[in-house]
C-alpha cells in the first residue's frame, strides 16, 4: 500500500507561503488533497498481492510440492528448449485450445497463450462438443520449430506448427484421418525418417490397449498407412495409451501409461529397433502414496543433465492436476519418483528438492484473478465452443460486457449453452469473489455466476416488473437433460451485485451475496461440485435471454478475486 509522509520542512515552507503567498498555498493544499485522494482510491482496490495465487508449489527453502499446478491441465506434454520449459495440454471442446505454459524451473509455471482460437472443423465446433475435440498432444521443437501433434477422435491426427510458441501457429493439417486414433507422439530419428506413434479410442475406433508405428513425411505434413503392432496390452497392460516416444544411446523408449486414469501405473517399453520387439517394465505406481493414477506425461532432461517426469494425477471435480517427479536410470531403464523397495517400481514424491538451475526464479503460477480492465481477456478464460463475435468484449472501461445471448432451440439447461464464459479450479480450497452490474433491457434478459460440471448451480439475476431478483439454481444430471431446480429467490435493491462461492477440498460449494461489498448473506443450499466430460469443475459467468431482439442486455463483470480458503 502506498504511503504519504509530511515532513518538517514541508510544514514549515507551508507557514511561511501562508503569510507570504496565499495563491500558492491555496494551489499546494489542492495538489496534496488530489493526491490523498488518489492514494485512499488505489488502496481502496488494491489487490493483496499475497493472495496473487490460491496455490504456488515453491516453498521457497529450495523444496516444491505436488502439485506443480493444482489445475486442471490435462495430458501434458513438456519439452526444453536452451533455458526454457514449454507445456502444452488436452483442452477437449473448449475455445481457445491447446494452451501454452512456460517455466524456468519446471516448478513455477505461467500461461502464455494457446496454439488454437478455434476448434476445426468451424461448424462441428460452433456447438457444444462435451468430450469431444482435442485429446491428449504432443508438443515437440524441431529444426527450430515447434510442432503440436493433436488427436480429434472423431476426424483424425493433426499438426500445427510455429517459429515461436508464443507467436502464430500454422492452420491445422490433418495429417492422419480416423476415427478413434488418439495420443500421437512422432519421433524424427538420427537416420533422417520420421515415424508417428499412437493409440486407439474403443469408443470410436472399436479396439483399445493397442500402439501402433507408422512411417511419416519428414515434415510431418502426412502419416502413411504402414501401421506396425507394437504393443497389445489386452492381457497385462489394460487401456494402454498416451504413448511418448524418445531416443537414447542404443534405445527407443516409448513412456505409456496404463491401468485407466485414476487407477493405473506408468510402463516404458524398450527396444533397439523401433519396430521392436519391446521389453516392458512398469516404473510408476502409486504405491503407498495418495496420488493415484499417476497417469501420462513427459521426460524431461534440464540443462544440468538432471532427469524428470511429469504427469497428472486425476482429482475429479479439482481436475487433473500436473505432479513433478524425480527420475534417474538404473541398468538403461528409467526409476521415476523414488523406489524405496529398490524392485525398479517408483513412487510419486508429495514434496522434494527442486530442479538444479543457475539461478533462483521467481514464484509463479497461472492466473485466475482478473480486474477486467485490459483490452482484452485474460488467458485463462475460455468458452464451451467456438466463441461468436456478439458473446461478449473487454475493454478499457474497467468491465467485461457479457451480453444476453439468445438461448439455443431445444436447450434443457445450461449444458448445450456455448456462450459460457469459464475457467479452472485454482486448487483444492478457494473463495471466488466477482463484482457484477446488470444492465437488462426487458424480462427476458438473464444473467449469472456458474460452478459448472455434469451437475452444476449458479446464481441467476433477473429482472421482472422493474425488480431485481437472485436465485441459486441447481441441476443434476445435466448432462442426461436433468431440469433445473430453483432452490431460494432473494429481491436486490439494485443491478449492482457482490457475488461470492466457498469451495472446500470436498468440492462442496457455498453461495452467498453483498450489495455493499461487505456483509455477505448465505443463498440456498450446499452444492457438491462434478467434474465436467473428461475436465474438471469450471467456474464463470453466463448472460441468455428467452428469446432475440435487436437490443440485447448484458452483465458487466467489474471484477473476480480468488483467495485461498484457511
Amino acid at each position: 500500500m502506498n504511503e504519504f509522509t509530511f515532513n518538517s520542512s514541508e510544514f514549515n515552507m507551508t507557514s511561511f507561503l501562508i503569510k507570504k503567498d496565499p495563491i500558492k498555498m491555496l494551489t499546494r493544499g489542492l495538489h496534496i488533497l488530489v493526491l490523498l485522494l488518489t492514494i485512499n482510491t488505489t488502496a481502496q482496490n488494491e489487490v493483496n498481492t499475497s493472495e496473487l495465487w490460491v496455490w504456488n508449489p515453491d516453498n521457497g527453502n529450495g523444496t516444491y510440492t505436488n502439485p506443480i499446478i493444482s489445475s486442471d491441465f490435462s495430458d501434458p506434454d513438456v519439452i526444453r528448449v536452451g533455458d526454457k520449459f514449454y507445456m502444452t495440454a488436452s483442452s477437449f471442446n473448449c475455445s481457445p485450445g491447446l494452451p501454452i505454459l512456460e517455466s524456468y524451473d519446471l516448478v513455477n509455471w505461467s500461461l502464455i497463450g494457446y496454439a488454437i482460437q478455434k476448434q476445426l472443423p468451424l461448424e462441428h465446433f460452433d456447438k457444444v462438443q462435451h468430450g469431444k475435440g482435442i485429446w491428449a498432444p504432443c508438443l515437440r521443437h524441431h529444426n527450430k520449430e515447434f510442432y503440436i501433434f493433436y488427436p480429434d477422435p472423431d476426424f483424425g491426427i493433426y499438426m500445427i506448427k510455429s517459429s515461436s510458441p508464443t507467436g502464430k501457429w500454422s492452420d491445422p493439417i490433418l495429417i492422419k484421418a480416423g476415427k478413434g486414433l488418439i495420443d500421437p507422439t512422432p519421433l524424427w530419428d538420427n537416420d533422417g525418417k520420421a515415424y508417428l506413434i499412437h493409440a486407439f479410442a474403443g469408443s470410436r475406433a472399436g479396439i483399445k490397449n493397442m500402439l501402433v508405428v507408422s512411417t511419416m513425411k519428414t515434415d510431418a505434413t502426412h502419416v502413411n498407412d504402414d501401421e506396425v503392432l507394437i504393443i497389445d496390452g489386452y492381457t497385462d497392460e489394460p487401456t494402454i495409451e498416451g504413448p511418448k516416444i524418445y531416443k537414447k544411446n542404443d534405445f527407443y523408449y516409448i513412456f505409456a501409461p496404463a491401468g485407466g486414469v485414476a487407477t493405473g501405473w506408468q510402463t516404458v517399453l524398450r527396444a533397439k529397433n523401433i519396430y521392436g520387439p519391446y521389453e516392458k517394465r512398469k516404473v510408476l505406481d502409486q504405491g503407498s502414496t495418495t496420488i493415484n493414477g499417476p497417469h501420462q506425461g513427459a521426460w524431461i532432461q534440464t540443462k544440468s543433465g538432471e532427469d524428470w517426469f511429469i504427469h497428472f494425477q486425476d482429482k475429479g471435480a479439482f481436475g487433473r492436476v500436473v505432479h513433478l517427479q524425480p527420475m534417474i536410470w538404473e541398468n538403461d531403464w528409467p526409476v521415476i519418483g523414488i523406489d524405496n523397495d529398490t524392485d525398479g517400481t517408483g513412487e510419486p514424491v508429495l514434496t522434494y528438492k527442486k530442479p538444479t538451475t543457475k539461478k533462483t526464479y521467481p514464484k509463479n503460477s497461472p492466473e485466475h484473478s482478473d480486474e477486467f480492465n485490459q483490452p482484452n481477456l485474460k488467458l485463462q478464460w475460455q468458452w464451451h465452443a467456438n466463441p461468436k463475435i456478439n458473446w461478449g468484449f473487454p475493454s478499457t472501461l474497467g468491465y467485461y460486457t457479457l451480453n444476453c445471448i439468445p438461448k439455443p432451440i431445444e436447450t434443457t439447461n445450461l449444458y448445450e449453452i456455448p456462450n459460457l464464459l469459464l475457467q479452472k479450479f485454482p486448487h483444492e480450497s478457494f473463495y471466488a469473489t466477482a463484482k457484477v452490474s446488470c444492465d437488462f433491457h426487458d424480462d427476458f434478459d438473464e444473467a449469472g455466476f456458474v460452478i459448472m460440471g455434469l451437475d452444476y448451480s449458479y446464481l441467476k439475476i433477473k429482472k421482472e416488473d422493474k425488480q431485481y431478483s437472485l436465485t441459486q439454481i441447481v441441476c443434476i444430471s445435466a448432462d442426461k437433460k436433468g431440469i433445473e431446480n430453483k432452490i431460494e429467490k432473494k429481491l436486490l435493491k439494485s443491478n449492482t451485485l457482490f457475488i461470492r462461492v466457498k469451495v472446500d477440498a470436498e468440492a462442496n460449494c457455498v453461495f452467498s451475496y453483498s450489495e455493499d461489498g461487505q456483509n455477505f448473506n448465505t443463498i440456498g443450499t450446499p452444492f457438491k461440485a462434478k467434474e465436467g466430460k473428461w475436465i474438471g469443475a469450471k467456474l464463470g459467468f453466463v448472460a441468455l435471454r428467452e428469446n432475440f431482439t435487436n437490443d440485447a442486455g448484458n452483465m458487466k463483470i467489474d471484477w473476480i478475486r480468488f483467495n485461498r480458503l484457511q
